[in-house]
Protein backbone atom coordinates (compact mmCIF):
# COMPACT_ATOMS: atom_id res chain seq x y z
CA UNK A 1 0.00 0.00 0.00
CA UNK A 2 1.49 3.47 -1.26
CA UNK A 3 1.11 5.98 2.04
CA UNK A 4 2.94 8.59 0.38
CA UNK A 5 0.62 10.14 -1.60
CA UNK A 6 -2.91 10.38 -2.49
CA UNK A 7 -6.00 9.79 -0.69
CA UNK A 8 -7.81 6.49 -0.36
CA UNK A 9 -11.43 5.50 0.03
CA UNK A 10 -12.58 3.09 2.86
CA UNK A 11 -15.63 1.54 3.61
CA UNK A 12 -15.74 0.62 7.53
CA UNK A 13 -18.25 -1.15 10.10
CA UNK A 14 -18.29 -2.06 13.45
CA UNK A 15 -20.42 -5.55 14.22
CA UNK A 16 -22.08 -6.66 18.12
CA UNK A 17 -18.95 -9.61 17.54
CA UNK A 18 -15.31 -10.32 16.53
CA UNK A 19 -15.15 -11.46 12.98
CA UNK A 20 -13.03 -14.11 13.86
CA UNK A 21 -9.89 -13.34 11.42
CA UNK A 22 -7.02 -12.29 13.57
CA UNK A 23 -6.04 -8.27 13.62
CA UNK A 24 -4.46 -7.11 11.37
CA UNK A 25 -3.69 -5.76 8.24
CA UNK A 26 -4.54 -7.94 4.64
CA UNK A 27 -3.21 -7.56 1.30
CA UNK A 28 -6.31 -8.20 -0.94
CA UNK A 29 -5.78 -9.05 -4.83
CA UNK A 30 -8.16 -10.00 -7.68
CA UNK A 31 -8.57 -13.81 -8.49
CA UNK A 32 -6.12 -12.94 -11.49
CA UNK A 33 -3.23 -14.31 -9.22
CA UNK A 34 -0.07 -12.93 -6.84
CA UNK A 35 1.26 -10.92 -9.89
CA UNK A 36 -1.74 -8.86 -9.46
CA UNK A 37 -1.67 -5.64 -8.05
CA UNK A 38 -3.91 -5.51 -4.75
CA UNK A 39 -7.10 -4.16 -4.97
CA UNK A 40 -7.86 -3.73 -1.25
CA UNK A 41 -6.03 -3.64 1.89
CA UNK A 42 -8.64 -5.20 4.75
CA UNK A 43 -8.18 -3.87 7.87
CA UNK A 44 -9.51 -6.49 11.05
CA UNK A 45 -9.83 -5.05 14.87
CA UNK A 46 -11.18 -6.26 18.17
CA UNK A 47 -12.67 -3.59 20.11
CA UNK A 48 -12.17 -5.40 23.38
CA UNK A 49 -14.41 -5.47 26.31
CA UNK A 50 -13.27 -5.61 30.17
CA UNK A 51 -11.32 -8.87 30.87
CA UNK A 52 -13.53 -11.59 32.95
CA UNK A 53 -10.99 -12.32 35.31
CA UNK A 54 -11.01 -16.15 36.56
CA UNK A 55 -11.50 -16.20 40.55
CA UNK A 56 -8.34 -17.94 42.49
CA UNK A 57 -6.44 -18.77 38.66
CA UNK A 58 -8.94 -21.42 38.10
CA UNK A 59 -12.38 -21.37 36.61
CA UNK A 60 -14.84 -21.90 38.95
CA UNK A 61 -18.42 -22.48 38.96
CA UNK A 62 -20.44 -19.72 40.71
CA UNK A 63 -24.13 -19.02 41.65
CA UNK A 64 -26.17 -16.74 39.11
CA UNK A 65 -27.61 -13.84 40.31
CA UNK A 66 -31.44 -13.28 39.87
CA UNK A 67 -30.84 -10.20 37.82
CA UNK A 68 -27.51 -10.11 36.25
CA UNK A 69 -26.00 -7.85 34.31
CA UNK A 70 -25.56 -8.01 30.79
CA UNK A 71 -22.16 -9.68 30.01
CA UNK A 72 -19.37 -7.43 28.73
CA UNK A 73 -18.72 -8.16 24.90
CA UNK A 74 -15.92 -7.60 22.57
CA UNK A 75 -17.50 -5.82 19.16
CA UNK A 76 -15.16 -6.52 16.12
CA UNK A 77 -14.39 -3.49 12.98
CA UNK A 78 -13.68 -4.20 9.70
CA UNK A 79 -12.38 -1.23 7.21
CA UNK A 80 -11.97 -2.24 3.90
CA UNK A 81 -9.48 0.11 2.02
CA UNK A 82 -9.76 0.95 -1.87
CA UNK A 83 -6.02 1.28 -2.89
CA UNK A 84 -6.57 0.83 -6.57
CA UNK A 85 -6.80 4.59 -7.64
CA UNK A 86 -5.58 7.02 -4.92
CA UNK A 87 -7.75 10.32 -5.26
CA UNK A 88 -6.69 13.70 -5.23
CA UNK A 89 -8.63 16.00 -2.44
CA UNK A 90 -11.12 17.58 -4.62
CA UNK A 91 -11.67 14.23 -6.27
CA UNK A 92 -12.00 12.33 -3.27
CA UNK A 93 -14.58 15.39 -1.25
CA UNK A 94 -16.57 14.84 -4.41
CA UNK A 95 -16.93 10.86 -4.38
CA UNK A 96 -17.92 11.68 -0.64
CA UNK A 97 -20.57 13.69 -1.14
CA UNK A 98 -22.03 11.26 -3.68
CA UNK A 99 -21.54 7.96 -1.99
CA UNK A 100 -23.79 5.69 -0.11
CA UNK A 101 -25.35 2.73 0.17
CA UNK A 102 -23.68 0.92 -3.02
CA UNK A 103 -20.17 1.63 -2.10
CA UNK A 104 -20.89 0.42 1.53
CA UNK A 105 -22.27 -2.89 -0.43
CA UNK A 106 -18.64 -3.38 -2.43
CA UNK A 107 -17.15 -3.21 0.60
CA UNK A 108 -19.13 -5.50 2.25
CA UNK A 109 -18.48 -8.04 -0.88
CA UNK A 110 -14.47 -7.88 -0.08
CA UNK A 111 -15.45 -8.17 3.51
CA UNK A 112 -17.46 -11.23 2.85
CA UNK A 113 -14.84 -13.21 0.97
CA UNK A 114 -12.17 -12.53 3.23
CA UNK A 115 -14.50 -14.23 5.91
CA UNK A 116 -15.23 -16.98 3.72
CA UNK A 117 -11.88 -17.98 3.07
CA UNK A 118 -11.21 -17.64 6.96
CA UNK A 119 -13.86 -20.02 7.38
CA UNK A 120 -12.57 -22.75 5.00
CA UNK A 121 -9.08 -23.09 6.14
CA UNK A 122 -10.61 -22.78 9.80
CA UNK A 123 -13.09 -25.21 9.24
CA UNK A 124 -15.41 -23.37 10.91
CA UNK A 125 -18.84 -24.10 10.04
CA UNK A 126 -20.40 -21.64 12.31
CA UNK A 127 -18.54 -18.51 10.36
CA UNK A 128 -20.91 -16.63 8.29
CA UNK A 129 -21.14 -13.46 5.83
CA UNK A 130 -22.28 -10.10 7.45
CA UNK A 131 -25.07 -8.28 5.81
CA UNK A 132 -26.13 -4.98 6.21
CA UNK A 133 -28.61 -4.95 9.08
CA UNK A 134 -26.16 -6.40 11.39
CA UNK A 135 -24.06 -3.01 11.47
CA UNK A 136 -24.04 -1.62 14.48
CA UNK A 137 -22.27 1.31 12.52
CA UNK A 138 -21.08 1.70 8.77
CA UNK A 139 -19.07 4.32 7.46
CA UNK A 140 -17.68 5.61 4.44
CA UNK A 141 -14.71 8.35 3.86
CA UNK A 142 -11.23 9.07 2.94
CA UNK A 143 -7.45 9.64 4.61
CA UNK A 144 -4.24 8.91 4.26
CA UNK A 145 -2.86 5.35 3.98
CA UNK A 146 -1.80 5.34 7.56
CA UNK A 147 -4.65 7.20 8.59
CA UNK A 148 -7.18 4.87 7.42
CA UNK A 149 -5.73 2.09 8.35
CA UNK A 150 -5.08 2.54 12.05
CA UNK A 151 -9.25 3.31 11.65
CA UNK A 152 -8.73 7.25 11.33
CA UNK A 153 -9.50 9.43 8.42
CA UNK A 154 -9.95 12.87 7.00
CA UNK A 155 -13.49 13.17 6.01
CA UNK A 156 -16.12 10.09 6.51
CA UNK A 157 -20.00 9.83 7.21
CA UNK A 158 -22.22 7.32 8.73
CA UNK A 159 -24.85 5.85 7.15
CA UNK A 160 -28.06 5.64 8.44
CA UNK A 161 -29.85 1.91 7.94
CA UNK A 162 -31.85 2.17 5.44
CA UNK A 163 -35.92 1.48 6.42
CA UNK A 164 -38.87 3.17 7.24
CA UNK A 165 -42.21 2.34 8.90
CA UNK A 166 -43.46 -1.51 7.51
CA UNK A 167 -47.16 -2.39 7.32
CA UNK A 168 -48.61 -3.71 10.77
CA UNK A 169 -49.06 -7.52 8.81
CA UNK A 170 -45.67 -7.81 7.44
CA UNK A 171 -44.20 -6.94 10.58
CA UNK A 172 -46.59 -9.69 12.54
CA UNK A 173 -45.79 -12.06 9.64
CA UNK A 174 -43.01 -13.23 10.25
CA UNK A 175 -43.78 -13.55 14.26
CA UNK A 176 -46.88 -16.08 13.03
CA UNK A 177 -44.87 -18.50 10.72
CA UNK A 178 -42.11 -18.64 13.40
CA UNK A 179 -44.85 -19.80 16.25
CA UNK A 180 -46.21 -22.55 13.60
CA UNK A 181 -42.90 -24.00 12.99
CA UNK A 182 -42.08 -23.91 16.81
CA UNK A 183 -45.33 -25.47 17.95
CA UNK A 184 -44.78 -27.93 14.91
CA UNK A 185 -48.41 -27.26 13.11
CA UNK A 186 -45.83 -26.22 10.16
CA UNK A 187 -42.55 -28.76 8.78
CA UNK A 188 -39.46 -27.02 7.81
CA UNK A 189 -38.52 -28.35 4.59
CA UNK A 190 -34.37 -29.68 4.11
CA UNK A 191 -34.58 -27.58 1.01
CA UNK A 192 -35.54 -24.17 2.62
CA UNK A 193 -31.85 -23.96 4.45
CA UNK A 194 -30.08 -25.37 0.91
CA UNK A 195 -32.08 -22.75 -0.93
CA UNK A 196 -30.65 -20.35 1.73
CA UNK A 197 -27.19 -21.65 1.21
CA UNK A 198 -27.39 -21.37 -2.64
CA UNK A 199 -28.28 -18.38 -2.53
CA UNK A 200 -25.53 -16.92 0.10
CA UNK A 201 -23.39 -18.00 -2.45
CA UNK A 202 -24.82 -16.75 -5.42
CA UNK A 203 -24.46 -13.37 -4.08
CA UNK A 204 -21.30 -13.67 -3.02
CA UNK A 205 -20.20 -14.44 -6.72
CA UNK A 206 -18.84 -18.54 -5.25
CA UNK A 207 -20.63 -19.45 -8.57
CA UNK A 208 -19.00 -23.21 -8.52
CA UNK A 209 -19.94 -23.68 -4.95
CA UNK A 210 -23.83 -22.06 -6.13
CA UNK A 211 -24.45 -24.75 -9.02
CA UNK A 212 -23.55 -27.87 -6.53
CA UNK A 213 -25.57 -26.67 -4.01
CA UNK A 214 -28.35 -25.56 -5.81
CA UNK A 215 -28.76 -29.22 -7.79
CA UNK A 216 -29.09 -30.56 -4.15
CA UNK A 217 -31.77 -27.90 -3.14
CA UNK A 218 -33.50 -28.49 -6.40
CA UNK A 219 -33.86 -32.05 -5.54
CA UNK A 220 -35.16 -31.42 -2.50
CA UNK A 221 -37.20 -29.43 -3.28
CA UNK A 222 -39.33 -31.35 -6.17
CA UNK A 223 -39.46 -34.55 -3.67
CA UNK A 224 -40.42 -32.57 -0.31
CA UNK A 225 -42.96 -29.98 -2.21
CA UNK A 226 -44.75 -32.86 -3.98
CA UNK A 227 -45.10 -34.40 -0.58
CA UNK A 228 -46.13 -30.99 1.11
CA UNK A 229 -50.00 -30.07 2.36
CA UNK A 230 -49.81 -27.52 -0.11
CA UNK A 231 -48.73 -29.55 -3.26
CA UNK A 232 -51.99 -29.02 -4.99
CA UNK A 233 -51.42 -25.35 -4.96
CA UNK A 234 -47.76 -25.82 -6.57
CA UNK A 235 -48.62 -27.75 -9.41
CA UNK A 236 -47.89 -25.59 -11.75
CA UNK A 237 -44.79 -24.34 -9.78
CA UNK A 238 -43.71 -28.31 -9.70
CA UNK A 239 -43.67 -28.28 -13.19
CA UNK A 240 -41.52 -25.53 -14.36
CA UNK A 241 -39.10 -26.69 -11.46
CA UNK A 242 -38.86 -30.00 -13.21
CA UNK A 243 -37.38 -28.16 -16.03
CA UNK A 244 -34.84 -26.52 -14.20
CA UNK A 245 -33.19 -30.11 -13.13
CA UNK A 246 -31.22 -30.50 -16.70
CA UNK A 247 -29.72 -26.85 -16.70
CA UNK A 248 -28.98 -26.73 -13.26
CA UNK A 249 -27.56 -30.68 -13.84
CA UNK A 250 -25.45 -29.51 -16.69
CA UNK A 251 -24.13 -26.55 -14.22
CA UNK A 252 -23.34 -28.40 -11.45
CA UNK A 253 -21.54 -30.93 -13.62
CA UNK A 254 -19.26 -27.92 -15.20
CA UNK A 255 -18.17 -26.68 -11.66
CA UNK A 256 -17.12 -30.07 -10.93
CA UNK A 257 -14.40 -28.96 -13.51
CA UNK A 258 -13.59 -25.46 -13.40
CA UNK A 259 -15.04 -21.61 -13.45
CA UNK A 260 -18.71 -21.71 -14.34
CA UNK A 261 -19.37 -19.84 -18.01
CA UNK A 262 -21.56 -17.06 -18.29
CA UNK A 263 -24.38 -18.80 -19.66
CA UNK A 264 -24.48 -21.42 -16.66
CA UNK A 265 -24.46 -18.73 -14.15
CA UNK A 266 -27.63 -17.18 -15.71
CA UNK A 267 -29.14 -20.61 -15.55
CA UNK A 268 -28.18 -21.42 -11.34
CA UNK A 269 -29.28 -17.56 -11.16
CA UNK A 270 -33.24 -18.42 -12.92
CA UNK A 271 -33.24 -21.70 -11.38
CA UNK A 272 -32.40 -20.55 -7.83
CA UNK A 273 -35.26 -17.69 -8.58
CA UNK A 274 -37.76 -20.44 -9.48
CA UNK A 275 -37.15 -22.81 -5.74
CA UNK A 276 -37.51 -19.47 -4.03
CA UNK A 277 -40.35 -18.52 -5.71
CA UNK A 278 -41.66 -21.94 -5.22
CA UNK A 279 -40.86 -21.67 -1.48
CA UNK A 280 -42.75 -18.22 -0.83
CA UNK A 281 -46.23 -19.83 -2.68
CA UNK A 282 -45.86 -22.70 -0.42
CA UNK A 283 -45.75 -20.16 2.29
CA UNK A 284 -48.55 -18.44 1.20
CA UNK A 285 -50.71 -21.38 0.67
CA UNK A 286 -50.03 -22.69 3.86
CA UNK A 287 -50.92 -19.08 5.62
CA UNK A 288 -54.77 -19.17 3.76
Amino acid sequence: MNVSSGLFRFVQVELPWPLGPPDGRYLVRADAGAEAPPTHVLVFATLGAPERRRLGGRRRQREAAPEPEPAAVATGRATVIDVEAPLGESQAQAWLAAAGEADLEAGLVVLNRALHAFRVITADPHLHPVGRPQALVARIGFGAGEEVAEGRWSSAKELALPGGRQRRARILAPQARLAARLSAREGTLACEELTLRARADVDHGRWREAALQLLVALDAALAELAADPTAAALGERLGELRGQREPVGAAAQAALSGPLSAEHEAAVRFALGRVEAALRARAAAASD
